[in-house]
This record gives C-alpha cells, sequence and structure tokens, in this order.
C-alpha cells in the first residue's frame, strides 16, 4: 500500500514536471489594447480650409473723367447709402465738355438703364420664391406640430426658406446697385453736357450702399479715367465662407448640407449650411506640387451677425462639411482594422485569444467605420494589431 503511494506521488511530480516544461516553451501571450464595439453617433465629413468673404461687395468707380479730390476717408470708416459723400470729381480739361464726352455719357446712361431693366425680374422672381418657401415652411411646421410631418422634412424647408431669403436680399442689392448706377450716369451726362465753360463746380460721388469702407484704391488727388476703381464698400457683417475642395469631393456635397467652422480662433464649432456648389472647376497646384481639380463650395452662417464672433473679411477657418451622418450606427474603431485579401477584417478578443473575424463596412470617418455584419454590440477587439498576433494568438489585455 505503501509502495502504490509512493508509485502515485512520483507519477503527479512526473506530470507537473511536464506540465512546467509545456508552459515553459509556449510562447508568452501578447499585450494588446482592447476596445468594446458599442452603438452611439457617427458623421462623416469632407473637410478643408476655408475663408470668409463679404458676400456683397461694391467698387465705386469714376462715374466720368476728370480730376480726383483727396479722399478723406479709411478703410473701416462707416457710410451711408445716398448720403455719405466719398470724394468729388472736378474737371481737369475742356474734354469734360466735347461731344464725345457727351456721347459716351448718354452711352453710360442706357447701359445703366438696361442692367437696372435685367435686374427688376431677377428681383420679382426673388420675391415669388421667397413668399412660396415661406408658405410651404408654415404648412410643414403645422403638419409637424401635429406629429403628421417628418423633422428632417422642416429641416429641409428651413433651410429652403433661407436660401430664398439670402436670393431676395442678394436680388434687391442688384437692384439698387443699378439705380445707383443710372442716377450716377444721369447727373454725369448732365455734367457733361454743360456748356457754360465755368469750372467752379464739382461733382459728388456718395455711397450706393450702407456698410464700411473696404480698401482704398486711390486716395490722393490725381486724373482719372471714367471707370478707374475708386474705393470698395461692403458690409463686413455679413459674411459667407468660401472653400474650395477636390472634385471627387464635391461630386458628394449637397446644398443644404450642414457644416461645422472649427480653428477659427475661438474653442467652439460655428454652424453653418452649404448654399452653393459651383458648377465649374479649377486647377491648383498642392503643397506637394501636384496639379489637383478644385472646386469652390459656398457656405452660408446659420447664426445672426449678432450672435457670432466678430470675424472678418479673408479669415481662415477650416470647415467641416457633413456627408452623411446618423445617431444610432454600430461602430467599430478605424484602428482595429486591417485588409485581409479582399476584405475588412478584425481580431476579436474571445477569452485569452484572437479571433480572425471579417467584417463588411458602411460609411467610416478618420475615427470610426459603420458595421454592416460580422461584429456585435459588446464584442471587443484588438486595437492596432501587430505581426504577432494571428488568429488564435494568445493575448492579454493592458
Amino acid at each position: 500500500m505503501k509502495a502504490h503511494s509512493q508509485r502515485a506521488i512520483l507519477i503527479m511530480v512526473a506530470l507537473a514536471v511536464v506540465a512546467a516544461v509545456v508552459l515553459a516553451m509556449l510562447p508568452a501571450p501578447v499585450a494588446v489594447d482592447v476596445s468594446t464595439i458599442c452603438r452611439g453617433p457617427l458623421v462623416v465629413t469632407i473637410s478643408d480650409d476655408g475663408r470668409t468673404r463679404i458676400r456683397e461687395r461694391y467698387i465705386v468707380s469714376a462715374p466720368l473723367s476728370g480730376r480726383l479730390v483727396r479722399i478723406q476717408l479709411k478703410p473701416g470708416d462707416p457710410v451711408v447709402a445716398h448720403e455719405t459723400q466719398l470724394t468729388a470729381i472736378e474737371p481737369a480739361d475742356p474734354s469734360l465738355l466735347d461731344p464725345r464726352a457727351v456721347a459716351e455719357a448718354e452711352a453710360r446712361v442706357k447701359a445703366a438703364d438696361a442692367r437696372l431693366g435685367q435686374a427688376k425680374p431677377r428681383l420679382e422672381s426673388a420675391r415669388i420664391a421667397l413668399n412660396h418657401a415661406e408658405t410651404e415652411l408654415g404648412r410643414i411646421q403645422q403638419l409637424f406640430d401635429r406629429n403628421a410631418g417628418a423633422k428632417q422634412e422642416l429641416d429641409t424647408q428651413r433651410v429652403i426658406f433661407q436660401q430664398a431669403g439670402n436670393e431676395y436680399e442678394s436680388a434687391k442689392f442688384e437692384v439698387e446697385i443699378a439705380r445707383f448706377e443710372l442716377d450716377v450716369a444721369k447727373a454725369a451726362m448732365t455734367r457733361g453736357s454743360d456748356d457754360s465753360g465755368r469750372h467752379e463746380w464739382s461733382f459728388p460721388v456718395t455711397s450706393p450702399i450702407s456698410g464700411r469702407v473696404l480698401r482704398v484704391f486711390q486716395e490722393s488727388a490725381t486724373v482719372l479715367n471714367a471707370g478707374e476703381r475708386i474705393l470698395e464698400i461692403g458690409e463686413p457683417t455679413d459674411l459667407e465662407v468660401e472653400v474650395d475642395v477636390l472634385s471627387r469631393d464635391a461630386v458628394r456635397i449637397r446644398p443644404g448640407n450642414r457644416v461645422m467652422l472649427e480653428q477659427w480662433g475661438g474653442g467652439v464649432s460655428l454652424a453653418a449650411r452649404v448654399r452653393l456648389i459651383e458648377p465649374s472647376a479649377f486647377t491648383k497646384v498642392s503643397a506637394l506640387g501636384l496639379e489637383e481639380q478644385r472646386v469652390n463650395v459656398i457656405i452660408d452662417f446659420v447664426e445672426p451677425p449678432d450672435k457670432r464672433p466678430p470675424l472678418g473679411d479673408g479669415y481662415r477657418v477650416e470647415a467641416a462639411i457633413v456627408e452623411w451622418e446618423s445617431t444610432d450606427v454600430l461602430t467599430v474603431p478605424t484602428g482595429a482594422l486591417f485588409r485581409d485579401g479582399d476584405s475588412w477584417a478584425v481580431f476579436v478578443a474571445a477569452g485569452n485569444r484572437a479571433r480572425l473575424t471579417r467584417v463588411e463596412l458602411g460609411h467610416r470617418n478618420d475615427n470610426e467605420a459603420e458595421v454592416l455584419r460580422g461584429l456585435k454590440e459588446g464584442d471587443r477587439v484588438i486595437l492596432y494589431p501587430g505581426d504577432r498576433v494571428e488568429d488564435r494568438t494568445r493575448i492579454e489585455e493592458r
């Protein structure tokens, strides 16, 4: 009996030694980082640098040839439409009074009158479109209040209404400018046809719009020809954003897409919407010396000027244009993804083993991707698996 017990002990010791040798020969488990698959929001954006610009700017030109009186206004000075005198033009020589000058003045009157005639129908069309958009917005709002309409449809109509308002303001601005140019041309013709031979008069140049002086092209007194630039006027608070994106990205952008403006100098994103994707692309050389086809995307701020930071003309921003978004999507970190043949795959942490799993992906951004098949909520995947991780490899979490 004693000999039997000793034999059993020796067998157990031998098995323990063999097990220890086997364990010693096994490779050590690979330390890995693990992330848990969960549901949540996913936003896919197209990001690029842009700059702010004043929506409507007006360059004041000399309405007739003559000597320009020195301009006292500086960039930033406020001006009032039809009240603030920007400068004046005085006769420089008898050419102001000759028949050719009169004929040129008459031609400018006709051209200005034609521009006014073209602008008025556009204003009327913009007014009709704005009224229709407002009516539709009211109808959809009533349906939504009665739980008979979709929130997305209401948001879309709000964007349409805002765009119609912008178009109406732009058309109204165009009519005002055309009417001002007509008035100036008529006044210039009156002065140019004066054959009294007196040179005591001067032709005042008043501001066509209310706003601020942006640039002064010709500050000192000098002799100018008709049509030469004098200064530029605009409203600095009426801003839009111009972003040039690659043409392959532009085809995925639609008017009304949500935009997040970042890196403008503040700690929060500014809300905006895409108004226009310009129909024509242009060639731009990248920082690496490569020629790229790019397209300008015009973006409007959502908040009114008094509720957003005091950005100015030509300020740099980084625009993240939302191409697609959802609030409830099963997502996987892109750091867990790798190619396995023609498919995407991940390593799932199953106990203390890595299990190779192929997945089917949908939308994705730089950090996360939408999972269509292959994973479920709660699965744990290995982040940034190295060459040491293979199917069935022993792992341990860091």
